[in-house]
């Protein structure tokens, strides 16, 4: 029985610790978590690794938070999962710093990682949230020929 779905877009640093506890009801016997961060280089043409000084974040204010919602509640159908949430971040991004976190509940490990894996390649793919790779020397964003889509 599902009993928290929460998603959208975090214009504050993360508490990874509470998104936690709040996906982590005692009905659920496997709990898995998905927490991407800003990692210190990025892969330009040629394979070559550029330093990233932090990553810039925007959402389209309405459509990404509903976006994930609907993700959220897609899995939940397809999962028999007790708690589901989902939070990226927007604004600036330093290294190491958590951007992204996703943590599905269930009473079972394989329908918790399984939807927590599907959650988080759907947001990848389907929410509008552009990122914006900050180098020493410039900048780029990515994914958009030309600049933000």
């Amino acid at each position: 029985m599902l009993q928290v779905i929460s998603a959208g877009i975090a214009s504050e640093p993360l508490d990874i610790a509470a998104v936690i506890a709040e996906g982590s009801s005692p009905s659920s016997g496997g709990v898995a978590v998905f927490l991407g961060t800003v990692r210190e280089s990025a892969a330009v043409a040629g394979n070559r690794a550029k330093p990233v000084t932090r990553l810039d974040y925007e959402a389209h204010p309405q459509l990404a938070p509903r976006r994930m919602e609907e993700i959220c509640s897609e899995a939940a159908a397809k999962w028999q999962l007790n708690d589901v949430i989902a939070l990226h971040r927007s604004g600036v991004c330093e290294l190491g710093e958590p951007t992204v976190v996703v943590v599905c509940g269930a009473a079972h490990r394989g329908d918790a990682l399984e939807a927590c894996r599907y959650i988080i390649e759907e947001i990848k793919a389907t929410v509008p949230i552009w990122k914006k790779e900050v180098y020493a020397d410039g900048s780029s964003w990515v994914g958009a020929e030309g600049g933000r889509p």
